[in-house]
C-alpha cells in the first residue's frame, strides 16, 4: 500500500491511496476537476480509474469536484449521512449523484483490496468523519479537520503504520495574526482545527516503533509554518524534523510506501 496527497489545506484537501493491486481511493476531493486531474497525473493516475472517493464533511475545501467526478466517472462516492444532507441542503438533491453512498462511524468499507474504517470527529460541520484505510497488512490514519481529540479518536488511530496528521496553526501566529477575534475562536476551539501542539500530544501518545512516515497536513498559510509544524512531530518522535514529512497546501507531498 502507498498512498501521496495531492494538496491540503484551505485551498484543496485530497489524498491518494493505493493497494498493491491497484485499488485506489481518494479521501477528499477539494479541486477543481481539472486540477485535480493535473495533480494526479503527475503522481501517474488517471481520475477514471480511482474506485471510491470518500468524503470527510461537506466544507468546499474538501468537497470540491467530488459530485462531478462521481456523475462523469459514476465513481462510488462514500460520506455521512449528514455531509450529504449539508450538500443537498446547498444544492439540490438533484445534483447529489446516484452512485452516492452513505458512511457511518465504526462500520467498515471495503473497496476492492481496502478497507476503510471511518469515525467521528469534533469540527464544526454536519456530521464529519475521519478514517483509516488498510490492505490487510498496513494501515494508514488520516486525521484532520478537528479541534480535539479524547481517548476514542486515539484509539482509533494507535498502532497505524502511517499517520497524516493534522498541523493547522501555531497558536502563538494565530493569536497575533490578522484574522478577526471570532475566526480565531472558531479556529482555536474544541471544534475547529489542531494546532502544532495538540497535534504533538496526540502523536507523543500513539507514536511505536513501526510507525513508518508521519505527515503534517492541512497548514494554514497565515498561522503556521512548515518547519514549525515538522518541528513539533519531531519532537513528539523523538526525531529530526528531516523525518517528517510536510504536505504542501499546492503540491502535497509524493508517494509515501508501506510495503
Amino acid at each position: 500500500m502507498r498512498f501521496c496527497s495531492l494538496g491540503s489545506g484551505s485551498r484543496g484537501n485530497a489524498t491518494l491511496i493505493e493497494a498493491r493491486d491497484g485499488t485506489r481511493v481518494l479521501v477528499d476531493c477539494g479541486l477543481s476537476l481539472r486540477e485535480l486531474g493535473r495533480r494526479a497525473a503527475r503522481r501517474g493516475v488517471e481520475v477514471a480509474t480511482i474506485d471510491a472517493v470518500f468524503v470527510t464533511h461537506e466544507h468546499g475545501d474538501h468537497v470540491g469536484c467530488a459530485l462531478a467526478l462521481a456523475r462523469r466517472h459514476g465513481t462510488p462516492l462514500w460520506m455521512s449521512a449528514g455531509t450529504r444532507d449539508a450538500i443537498a441542503a446547498a444544492l439540490g438533491d438533484a445534483d447529489v449523484p446516484p452512485s452516492l453512498r452513505v458512511a457511518r462511524h465504526g462500520d467498515a468499507i471495503a473497496v476492492g483490496a481496502l478497507e476503510l474504517r471511518p469515525f467521528a470527529v469534533p469540527h464544526d460541520a454536519r456530521e464529519p468523519l475521519q478514517l483509516t484505510v488498510g490492505d490487510g497488512a498496513r494501515r494508514l490514519a488520516l486525521l484532520t479537520d478537528l479541534g480535539s481529540f479524547d481517548d476514542g479518536i486515539e484509539a482509533q488511530v494507535a498502532g497505524c503504520d502511517a499517520l497524516l496528521l493534522e498541523c493547522n496553526h501555531d497558536r502563538g501566529l494565530l493569536a497575533d495574526g490578522p484574522y478577526p477575534a471570532f475566526l480565531k475562536r472558531r479556529i482555536g476551539g474544541d471544534r475547529g482545527h489542531l494546532a502544532n501542539d495538540q497535534a504533538a500530544a496526540l502523536l507523543r501518545r500513539c507514536a511505536h516503533g513501526a510507525l513508518r512516515h508521519v505527515v503534517a497536513a492541512h497548514l494554514s498559510v497565515h498561522n503556521n509554518r512548515p518547519e514549525l509544524a515538522a518541528q513539533a512531530l519531531a519532537d513528539a518522535l523523538g526525531a529530526d524534523a528531516a523525518d517528517v514529512t510536510v504536505a504542501d497546501a499546492d503540491d502535497g507531498c509524493d508517494w509515501l510506501g508501506l510495503a
